[in-house]
């Protein structure tokens, strides 16, 4: 959605509220600031993880054309998220990076959305229960 949808729901949100027993557009105005807040945060992680891969590709080039520092754009790119190893142990790293290949094939089965919660109904992501 772009910014001036927001805009739009939220304005007639804002319109229809003005009426009697506008509970469940209160909701949705809530429910609404969240997916927004959701989007920018996807962006973020998007753009993110473009430019780590892009720093990725941009080493193996360089090896490959025979750079002599080729780690220099992946270095830089973890330098500025704070993500240089700097005094850990190289085997608690690689046992970190070792953990999360052997979960990233479970992050895309089907149906693994996290615990279901019982004794109501609950509107998917921000743990508000609905009235009633």
């Amino acid at each position: 959605m772009t910014r001036s949808e927001f805009d739009d729901i939220r304005a007639h949100i804002a319109a229809e509220g003005r009426r009697p027993g506008s509970d469940l557009l209160q909701l949705a105005g809530e429910l609404l600031d969240d997916l927004e807040q959701v989007r920018m945060r996807e962006v973020t992680l998007r753009s993110y993880y473009l430019r780590l891969l892009t720093a990725a590709r941009a080493t193996v080039a360089a090896e490959a054309a025979g750079d002599p520092a080729p780690l220099t754009f992946l270095a830089h790119e973890l330098a500025k998220h704070a993500q240089l190893p700097s005094g850990e142990p190289v085997e608690r790293i690689l046992s970190d990076a070792g953990r999360t290949q052997a979960l990233v094939p479970r992050a895309d089965e089907p149906g693994r959305r996290g615990p279901r919660q019982s004794g109501g109904r609950y509107c998917g992501g921000m743990s508000r229960k609905l009235r009633g």
